[in-house]
């Protein structure tokens, strides 16, 4: 039996981070292998939003080009097409062609012309600062523009699918292969055993291990949780097994369009659209439910702050802990930017709502439709990133935050109800 490749952009993210002038020297050579080009002034872009990704810079022929590779673990012995920004196009949706594009196993990478414009993800954190009514207008019209043309292409795209094609889809790799152990694809396994099981988990003037921590009934701000943290990541190693996702049907999307994927386009007119890019887990037999998760979360509930920047979260917020027979009480003032409550509203009138009623109106739409919806929101935060303080970048006081947000992501609220069963409850199809 032969071996498994080993994935030289997995080995040079590892060493941007411990070794820079190393990582560009492989860097180089890879471009120069895959492209038959001769990179010059070649850069890494450390930014925060490459959590599971590399970019940056180079010049060839006298061209200004940027690159970007996603890198999963264990990728390259996986199966499946990277990259596939032809079928966003063909579907209609606006999305930047690479130039140069390599997807073999361990050595997938984007090549794209140079550009000016910025990426959305740094227009909304730059309104997070420091409210701009103006442009936040302008950045709502271009979300609600391309929240329009994402329906539209559902509507025309949605057909059953089966179990086989739902499970082949690359985007699993960013909910269910998380979960999993790949050889055997049983859970435990992957990033929620590396990351959280018989760990311990800090926040301020607390420190719990997994068993108390897992197993905790939760309250986040005085309101409490139906489920423990291990009993949402056992449900979602159900639920979002892919197997389990083609009742609700099949779309064409993008799959992972966080903002820093999406480029920022001001117009002659004086308005702006948006762009696609890194299309690394597109499909076209996309699960209907999945389809939006990425971008719902990331976008919206990912700020301000406290994913991409803990430090900065830290000292604008304050989060506290306590544990007491077994109730886990998790205490913040952080909550959404003007901003991104409006991102809300538009996800929810533009998309989510029509959505599901679309849904619904062709028998796919799935009685625990709403569970699963949760599941994947809830998986966003916690496996893109290790939100333990000390594991990576957060502190105790940003993992707090990070959880209780999980939290209210992934379980239904005892009594009132919070922000996110008020946004279901809103797109619920009548």
């Amino acid at each position: 039996m032969s071996e498994t490749p080993k994935s030289r952009t997995a080995e040079i993210r590892a060493l941007a981070r411990s070794d820079e002038p190393r990582a560009l020297a492989q860097l180089t050579a890879l471009l120069s292998e895959l492209f038959a080009i001769s990179p010059e002034n070649l850069a890494i872009n450390h930014d925060q939003y490459s959590l599971n990704s590399l970019n940056g810079f180079f010049e060839a022929d006298g061209q200004a080009y940027f690159f970007k590779f996603h890198q999963e673990e264990g990728e390259e012995a996986m199966t499946g097409e990277y990259y596939r920004a032809d079928i966003l196009a063909r579907a209609g949706l606006p999305v930047d062609q690479p130039v140069m594009m390599s997807v073999l196993p361990g050595e997938q990478i984007l090549v794209y012309r140079r550009r000016a414009d910025p990426r959305f993800s740094d227009v909304l954190r730059g309104l997070d600062l420091s409210s701009d009514a103006n442009a936040e207008i302008e950045a709502v019209a271009a979300e609600a523009e391309l929240n329009d043309r994402l329906l539209a292409v559902y509507r025309e795209t949605l057909h059953p699918i089966t179990p086989d094609q739902a499970r082949a889809e690359p985007i699993n790799r960013l909910f269910f292969e998380r979960m999993i152990v790949p050889a055997t694809r049983q859970a435990p396994g992957g990033r929620y055993r590396d990351f959280y099981i018989d760990q311990t988990f800090r926040f301020p003037n607390l420190a719990l291990d997994w068993e108390a921590f897992s197993n905790a009934q939760v309250t986040v701000n005085g309101q409490a949780y139906r489920d423990t943290f291990v009993e949402l990541f056992t449900r979602a190693t159900e639920k979002l097994n892919p197997i389990h996702l083609a009742g609700g049907g099949g779309v064409v999307a993008h799959g992972d369009a966080h903002n820093a994927n999406v480029w920022y386009v001001r117009r002659a007119d004086g308005g702006a659209s948006l762009s696609f890019f890194d299309p690394a887990f597109a499909g076209e037999h996309v699960p209907a439910l999945l389809a939006e998760a990425k971008a719902t979360f990331h976008n919206i509930f990912a700020h301000p702050f406290w994913l991409y920047d803990p430090a900065d979260a830290a000292q604008r917020f304050s989060a506290s802990a306590t544990y007491r027979d077994g109730v886990l009480s998790l205490e913040t003032d952080w909550d959404l930017s003007p901003v991104r409550q409006a991102l809300l509203e538009i996800k929810a009138d533009r998309l989510w709502r029509p959505l599901l009623g679309l849904l619904k109106s062709r028998g796919m739409l799935p009685d625990g439709w709403r569970e699963t919806l949760k599941l994947a929101l809830f998986l966003c935060p916690t496996l893109v990133m290790n939100l333990r303080a000390g594991a990576g970048s957060h502190s105790e006081i940003s993992s707090a935050i990070a959880f209780s947000v999980a939290m209210q992501m992934g379980s239904e609220p005892l009594g009132e109800g919070d922000r996110m069963s008020r946004f279901l409850d809103a797109v619920t199809p009548s």
